[in-house]
């Protein structure tokens, strides 16, 4: 306990402080030295406020608005983050997901963007350009509001060159082959992967029989020839079933960074051509990606046909072409030969901006 008579002078006061267990000159010296730390503190104090007052104004206030309008940002984007890709893990333990027939998904409603070609359409995707808007903002989404708001005018007046069947998005650069350079990163990680899609691929194939279809198959409509794919993402929808007999595969999908997976243009697949196939002139149903084929099995005889230029796939090489050209494929070669396969996986359109993607994902999410 500290005793100190009222009364007493300063120099009293100090020789009247006892400390238990502690000398007088002890003491003393502990409290000159708490003395000194009380007037370092106080004047390290009165030095910020100097600099407060010292301060200019209007700056002050600027970095203060500006932290506000970070903050809120961040809350504003937090609260509904991109879907990820489960993890294979998750795929191995949890069951299969609703609406899947034989490990493919059919859509099953009439309100799907993807599939609906209704006079409505336009109207349910501005109401989902004005939603997202309302959650975050209106700022870079000029070219996707100039695309929903004349969507109808872009889709009869489009050459037939190129008439993609559910929305343009103008003034994106339009060619019907891309060099690999538009997306380098996926080009090069789907190449250096090559070994590993055609190891779980040709364990896949082993089901194969005269007689059916290995469940997780889908067989395709083509005049002449077979035509299979095997969906690992389909109309940005996981195939958990497909996933789980290729866990190398999908893991690679979640290291591309450009892959759409989190809108109905989002597709990943096995594609696979028997000889003598036939797939018949077609358009895609958007302009934002690119579809990219990695050849795995390549054999003479095969051509793909985008906007009347042909071109051969070859082995470990990804192709890279904006489907929403009018294209075409052929197996010409022999039953020798086996099957033409490829692995497809779709990317974004180098041109679509950051902003625009995280929209498009809103507006084009499955099932909305």
């Amino acid at each position: 306990m500290v005793c100190m008579p009222l009364g007493l002078p300063r120099t009293d006061q100090l020789t009247s402080l006892r400390i238990p267990n502690s000398s007088p000159k002890m003491s003393l010296e502990w409290l000159v030295a708490w003395s000194w730390s009380l007037d370092g503190l106080r004047d390290c104090i009165a030095t910020g406020m100097q600099s407060v007052r010292d301060c200019d104004t209007t700056a002050a206030v600027t970095v203060a608005c500006l932290l506000v309008l970070f903050v809120w940002y961040c809350y504003h984007v937090g609260r509904e983050q991109p879907r990820p890709y489960v993890s294979v893990n998750a795929l191995m333990q949890g069951p299969d997901a609703t609406g899947l027939q034989n490990g493919f998904v059919y859509c099953q409603s009439p309100e799907c963007v993807r599939c609906s070609h209704s006079e409505g359409l336009n109207q349910k995707l501005y109401h989902n350009l004005q939603e997202y808007a309302k959650r975050y903002s209106w700022s870079g989404m000029g070219r996707i509001h100039k695309g929903i708001r004349e969507q109808g005018r872009y889709l009869s007046s489009r050459p037939s060159i190129q008439k993609p069947e559910v929305f343009f998005l103008p003034d994106l650069p339009t060619s019907p082959y891309f060099a690999r350079d538009a997306q380098k990163h996926d080009v090069e990680l789907l190449e250096r992967n090559f070994q590993t899609i055609l190891c779980e691929f040709e364990a896949l194939y082993k089901a194969f029989s005269n007689c059916s279809l290995p469940q997780g198959w889908k067989m395709n409509s083509t005049p002449s020839g077979e035509w299979v794919t095997f969906y690992l993402v389909n109309q940005g929808v996981c195939v958990p079933r497909n996933c789980r007999k290729c866990p190398r595969t999908y893991r690679l999908l979640g290291s591309l960074r450009t892959c759409i997976g989190n809108n109905v243009f989002g597709n990943a697949c096995i594609s696979v051509l028997s000889p003598g196939t036939v797939i018949t002139e077609h358009y895609g149903p958007t302009n934002i990606r690119l579809r990219c084929h990695l050849g795995l099995k390549t054999p003479s005889g095969c051509e793909l046909v985008v906007g009347g230029e042909p071109q051969c796939w070859a082995e470990g090489r990804c192709l890279l072409f904006d489907d929403s050209f009018l294209h075409a494929a052929f197996h010409e070669g022999s039953a020798e030969d086996g099957p033409r396969v490829v692995f497809m996986v779709d990317l974004w359109h180098p041109n679509v901006a950051a902003a625009e993607r995280q929209a498009l994902d809103f507006i084009f999410a499955p099932g909305r």
